[in-house]
């Protein structure tokens, strides 16, 4: 018996018999002579139902997912595969399959049954392995290496659904609060992870947990020393707080409306003890950085479109005066809240976001009010920390910052303190005359009285870090004229001076980094002149000092190294004045702005190329994954721009690709500001034109990559267009998520743009896409014009678009036969369009024009003999000769269309 269709015949009468060896025997031999993938499925399927009656489980599992992999809807291969798992004791994937089976046949009690066994089989292996660890933990004679182990077991088991309801139904919460006042940071790591575990995504548990254990031990292990424990307290509260808020968007419905409980309280409860954290002198300095962080992420709206501002409101009122207890601190005294290098710029990012979250006059009046009360105190100590305050919010709400400063009398006092012999006392206003620089006449201001006081401290001052400070003051007020090459504050050559002094700061190890970061922002401020930019490129051990900065724990310095790199690969905007308003001012003696020099092209791509040598990417890439709320968006936005400047040649994308770039960009086009998100998706779409996205973005979701500007200007969806005909041409896996994002709709739109290049990418966008049936049937669907606008594309002096339009119609036409005969409705010109296909001068053309031609004869007779009947007759019979000028898949096809009509002619002769 040499024919598998017997072979399985015959193993089905010896399975009915009962011949289980025999019947898996023939179904064996069947799938050795069987060339079809469908029956093979079935054979396994078949194979697999006796090896579960041998009591073979692997076996079974084995062959049931062959025929799976075949066809993922075979309900019996999967209800085989499930009883397998069952037997082999993998009972979470024998669920999930006992799920799926009843999910398709509801009715079917078999798979009910299965399902509830299974259900109830898992829950008691389950419930026995938390015992067990609940058992381990409790036991004081137990080895710390096993309670160690029945820990980080029981954050496995929080992980599943089944294991989080047991740890919770089983006075897990007791057990949890005992491990977290353990003196093992590996168990309280793993008490907090378990606790991640049953929060995720369970607003009653969340609830019940916070009621539970109360906010009081959370912020208490949040506020420890030890930092790592710190960001895991911190991470769990984020995963209550997102628990919390996200179950109150829900809609309630019916009976669980009145179950589900309001969840409001407990938020409240959690930003109060967060607040109370702000002057807390138990308080470690990170857990302080990681409330501010939480109050950062939770409080504000995440869309000002919301009109619900209470929260902000709520913590402006119940903790401003906390928050500003914390700006105010100044480090160096012995009173305060213990602090880190990054709370003052997180207490300034997060008063920020408060101020930006306010939606009238009169809140914002209040806040100003609230600020200034605080700042108006009198005493020594307390100016010192009145001008601190000012200092961080003129880092963050500036508009605050100004009013503030602009008090009767305080501008005098940072001015004298300036003078002071304390060096604290210097050190704090001098950092506030650097952050009141920030103003075009405030700077002019402080030239004309601050410069010489700022010299003087440079030159005299014995303390370094006074020294950096009163440098990078210089630098602010010298850059005062930004890119304007004609507008020079300082002498000629000062600029390169302060940068030289600013570069070697930087490079002295024996310097604290606090230090050594205040001489990256006297390079933000100075790299405007393009002069310090080529000389800092130069530098590679500057460079890379930098670099190792922007990747240290200190993550106030991200924002200056940002804005170092914009300054030097020139990728700020800059708005080219037209040339009659030149003119005009010219005339009338008003200042105009000139660029320098060095700012040229040629100039700009040397120093990007020598950044890229430095390891500019990698540094970029740290930068991304610093979690702190001094990578605001402003930085982001500063990343993005560089990240562009370095794609924008086409041989340096490879090396962006390769330090990780391309995997850092995605997070840059979803969380940045407008401009940022274009930037950065901008980036992305020009590695994508050149490089597979599957290695370029491994591991990383399709939509993120390019989808994000297809709302952006015409240049930008001309790239990102490209992009996506890159991504669709890759395989269907990646077409499928084209489609399942709704970007077939944009690109067709795109389609009829004016834009020539933009018109072409579309369209040959779409000929990717129509590899797949989903786009195919848009065009079988009657009622659209999308078939004659591949018609009239087709005959278009473009080209590019020709290509793209006919190479789509000869796709088309192959794929879905019915087609061919609508083409000739969609426009009286078509012959003409197509003939005009095989008479181009165009190989690719003609090769189109021949495809699309032989798909009509095929597809329909009289539409054969209507193209016989005309010119393209005596055309196809030139091409068929192929000779010079004619490639041979063309004269091919041609010959092959001649034989066709050669048949037809002598059937009908036949038929007569």
């Amino acid at each position: 018996m040499s024919d598998p269709a017997s072979l399985k015949e015959e193993g089905n009468t010896l399975f009915k018999s009962g011949d289980m060896q025999g019947a898996a025997c023939c179904y064996t031999k069947a799938l050795k002579l069987s060339d079809s993938q469908a029956e093979s499925a079935v054979l396994y399927r078949n194979r697999s139902a006796c090896y579960l009656k041998l009591e073979e489980y692997s076996k079974a599992e084995a062959d049931s997912s062959k025929a799976l992999d075949t066809d993922p809807g075979d309900v019996k291969a999967r209800f085989r595969r499930a009883q397998a798992f069952q037997k082999l004791g993998r009972l979470d994937q024998a669920f999930l399959d006992a799920q799926r089976c009843a999910q398709l046949e509801p009715k079917n009690k078999a798979f009910q049954d299965l399902l509830r066994q299974l259900g109830s089989a898992q829950l008691n292996s389950t419930d026995a392995r938390v015992q067990q660890m609940f058992s381990l933990l409790l036991d004081a004679s137990a080895k710390d290496s096993d309670r160690q182990k029945a820990a980080q077991n029981l954050v496995v088991l929080s992980r599943e659904e089944a294991g989080a309801e047991q740890i919770f139904r089983n006075d897990g919460m007791k057990l949890i609060q005992k491990l977290l006042l353990s003196k093992q940071e590996e168990v309280v790591l793993s008490a907090l992870r378990t606790l991640v575990g049953l929060c995720t995504g369970h607003q009653s548990r969340t609830m019940a947990i916070v009621n539970e254990l109360g906010m009081e031990q959370l912020c208490a292990v949040m506020g420890s020393g030890a930092s790592t424990v710190s960001l895991a307290a911190c991470h769990l509260l984020q995963v209550m707080f997102e628990a919390l808020t996200e179950g109150m968007k829900k809609e309630i419905r019916g009976k669980d409306e009145a179950i589900l409980p309001e969840p409001s309280k407990e938020l409240r409860s959690m930003l109060r003890h967060l607040l109370g954290m702000m002057p807390a002198s138990n308080v470690s300095g990170p857990g302080r950085d990681s409330a501010i962080n939480l109050l950062v992420k939770q409080v504000p709206r995440k869309s000002l479109k919301n009109p619900d501002n209470s929260l902000t409101l709520w913590v402006i009122d119940q903790g401003l005066k906390k928050i500003l207890d914390v700006a105010g601190t100044v480090p160096e005294l012995s009173e305060g809240p213990p602090l880190t290098d990054n709370s003052h710029m997180s207490c300034s990012v997060l008063l920020s976001k408060l101020y930006d979250d306010l939606k009238s006059d009169k809140e914002r009046e209040n806040f100003n009010k609230l600020c200034e009360e605080y700042v108006h105190q009198a005493g020594l100590d307390a100016k010192l920390r009145a001008i601190q305050t000012v200092s961080v919010l003129l880092q963050g709400p500036s508009d605050v910052g100004n009013r503030t400063l602009e008090m009767s009398g305080m501008m005098d006092a940072v001015i004298s303190l300036c003078a002071s012999e304390d060096v604290t006392h210097q050190q704090v206003a001098v950092e506030a005359l650097i952050h009141a620089a920030g103003k075009a006449k405030r700077a002019s201001f402080i030239t004309a009285n601050g410069v010489a006081l700022l010299k003087d401290l440079y030159k005299k001052s014995e303390n370094d870090r006074i020294r950096v400070r009163a440098l990078v003051g210089l630098c602010k007020l010298g850059s005062a004229g930004g890119t304007d090459f004609s507008m020079k504050q300082f002498a000629e050559g000062s600029t390169l001076k302060l940068a030289k002094q600013c570069r070697k700061w930087l490079c002295n190890e024996s310097l604290p980094p606090t230090s050594r970061r205040w001489s990256v922002e006297g390079l933000a401020y100075l790299t405007f002149d393009a002069d310090v930019k080529e000389d800092l490129v130069e530098d590679k051990s500057a460079l890379l000092a930098m670099f190792e900065l922007a990747k240290s724990e200190d993550k106030t310095v991200l924002f200056a190294v940002g804005s170092t790199l914009v300054n030097c690969t020139n990728s700020y905007d800059v708005e080219k004045p037209d040339p009659q308003m030149v003119e005009l001012a010219k005339y009338a003696k008003q200042h105009v702005p000139e660029e320098h020099p060095k700012d040229a092209p040629s100039y700009v791509e040397k120093r990007l190329v020598k950044l890229l040598e430095a390891g500019v990417v990698s540094a970029l890439v740290c930068m991304v994954k610093q979690e702190s709320p001094a990578l605001t968006e402003a930085c982001r936005e500063c990343i993005a721009r560089v990240f562009l400047a370095l794609v924008e040649r086409q041989e340096d994308r490879g090396t962006v690709v390769a330090q990780g770039g391309g995997k850092a960009l995605i997070p840059l086009a979803s969380d940045n500001t407008d401009v940022g998100k274009i930037k950065a998706a901008q980036a992305l779409a020009k590695i994508t034109i050149t490089s597979n996205p599957e290695i370029a973005f491994p591991g990383e979701r399709v939509r993120r990559i390019s989808f994000s500007i297809l709302n952006a200007p015409l240049l930008q969806n001309f790239e990102a267009l490209m992009a996506l005909t890159n991504l669709a041409g890759i395989s269907d896996r990646l077409r499928q998520k084209i489609i399942k994002e709704k970007a077939v709709p944009k690109i067709e739109g795109y389609m009829f743009e004016e834009h020539d290049l933009v018109r072409a990418s579309a369209t040959e966008c779409m000929c990717n896409l129509v590899l797949s049936t989903e786009v195919q049937k848009l065009y079988l669907a009657t009622g659209n014009d999308r078939l004659k606008l591949l018609v009239l594309y087709s005959g278009e002096e473009d080209e590019r678009l020709r290509k793209a339009a006919a190479g789509t119609l000869a796709m088309l036409t192959a794929e879905q036969p019915e087609l061919c005969a609508r083409i000739p409705g969609t426009t009286t010109h078509w012959l003409e369009i197509i003939q005009a296909l095989l008479l181009s001068e165009i190989s690719d053309l003609r090769h189109r024009g021949v495809v699309i031609i032989q798909n009509m004869m095929l597809a329909e007779k009289s539409l054969a003999e209507t193209l016989m009947e005309s010119e393209a007759l005596e055309i196809l019979s030139v091409l068929a000769k192929g000779g010079e000028g004619t490639p041979e898949p063309v004269s091919k096809v041609a010959q092959n269309c001649l034989d066709k009509a050669v048949d037809g002619y002598i059937q009908d002769v036949h038929v007569s």
